[in-house]
């Protein structure tokens, strides 16, 4: 690790944490978190769902870098509430929030049949965070049952039958906005190993929470639910032919008993996989439940610089997929090959559970040096980056998760690290 350059993101990371913070404001009544600076022209204002997630990780560095303890705390907090603040009885939760109005792309609620993407589950996740980062759950306890209505609106109305997975309703907003095995397929298809391991670990996270709280019945029910699901994703998701987990395809057609065409040898399978090498493969490593043997197999594919690994670490999709593509696009962002510092820290954090400290360590350094450089020369960092010559591709003033790499300098330094629930 270049050490100018980690001093360097340090000071301006350290100067810079309080731009992602803002006050109450319009139908925003708690202070909250926002992805960049006031300058910026897209993320400035606007509260959105895994990116306030992912920035009280950063957040949580930045206090323990300057012993600050709970000095962004109600910015976060903020955050949370101002989510459920905003949540339906039905348990619908908004994907984003501005001090106008939400973005939407249609009803998400019961009268548009539960139809539209909503809150990506890293609430309770979130919420799990600050609880241990403060050692208190008090100020959860009133909010667990929204988090809870929430939580079962994804079991009941996201996740298919047949497999037991979670799936898209659509392809509107789904955080890694053009996964080729998402954008532009048919509603209601895509079981995303991404959003499948950010479930998995919400119900880990909403059982903590409800043990804390005291019921321990309803924390292993939680619990339960996150075994089943992973069940369901060795079952259907992991391709022991290609040594990964992949997202899966569940629009096929329903049988007709009546279709003398195919009565005859009618399918027995409920789903496909979707054999298209993603980042999100690697997912089940940040999230814990792959199996030693399954992540040995996967870090080898991690591995392969024809594919995935990069100068200045993963790429979003393999170079050999006919999809990669490097050109600059916001809403939908880029995610078919550059670098972006959320994926760059998750896998890292899988690498590091898994015991490939050596491989998680020179990921750390790459990213280290991805973004020195770019502030160095640029004296921001951006949104996302060509894999190859770490040149920013687009979002001049970017913050947000790309303040993980704090938590990365720490880990390389020996510090005390933090991290996500």
């Amino acid at each position: 690790m270049h050490d100018r350059w980690a001093r360097l993101l340090e000071e301006y990371i350290l100067e810079s944490a309080q731009e992602m913070t803002r006050e109450p404001e319009g139908i925003l009544a708690h202070p909250y978190t926002v992805p960049s600076s006031p300058g910026s022209p897209y993320y400035s204002s606007a509260l959105w769902d895994w990116d306030s997630w992912t920035i009280s990780i950063a957040l949580g560095q930045v206090e323990a870098d300057t012993d600050q303890p709970g000095r962004f705390f109600e910015y976060e907090r903020g955050s949370i509430l101002n989510f459920i603040d905003h949540t339906g009885a039905d348990g619908v939760m908004p994907i984003q929030l501005s001090p106008k109005g939400s973005l939407t792309h249609g009803d998400p609620g019961r009268a548009g049949g539960f139809a539209q993407n909503m809150h990506k589950p890293v609430l309770a996740q979130h919420a799990a965070l600050l609880v241990q980062r403060r050692g208190d759950v008090d100020w959860v306890r009133p909010h667990l049952e929204t988090i809870g209505r929430f939580v079962q609106r994804y079991l009941e109305s996201h996740v298919h039958a047949e497999t037991g997975l979670a799936y898209w309703q659509t392809d509107f907003a789904v955080g890694v906005d053009n996964d080729p095995s998402v954008y532009y397929r048919p509603e209601k298809s895509t079981a995303a190993i991404y959003l499948n391991s950010l479930l998995y670990r919400e119900l880990l996270a909403y059982g903590y929470l409800l043990e804390l709280a005291g019921d321990v019945p309803a924390a292993n029910t939680a619990r339960g639910q996150a075994q089943d699901l992973v069940d369901a994703l060795n079952r259907f998701a992991w391709d022991e032919r290609d040594g990964t987990f992949y997202s899966v395809d569940l629009g096929l057609r329903a049988i007709d008993p009546e279709d003398w065409l195919h009565r005859g040898a009618p399918r027995r399978w409920s789903s496909l996989p979707i054999r298209i090498d993603n980042w999100s493969s690697f997912l089940p490593l940040w999230a814990g439940f792959a199996s030693q043997e399954q992540a040995e197999r996967m870090v080898d594919r991690y591995r392969d610089e024809r594919t995935f690994s990069a100068n200045y670490g993963i790429r979003t999709l393999s170079r050999l997929e006919k999809m990669y593509d490097l050109r600059a696009s916001n809403n939908p962002s880029n995610w078919l090959g550059p670098i972006w510092g959320i994926s760059n820290y998750l896998v890292f954090r899988g690498l590091l559970k898994y015991g490939f400290a050596d491989d998680a360590a020179e990921l750390a350094e790459k990213t280290v040096r991805l973004f020195g450089r770019d502030l160095e020369t640029n004296g921001s960092l951006h949104e996302y980056y060509h894999p190859d010559s770490g040149e920013p591709i687009v979002t001049h003033g970017f913050q947000n998760w790309n303040f993980l790499v704090m938590n990365m300098i720490a880990h390389l330094e020996g510090r005390r690290t933090v991290a996500e629930f």
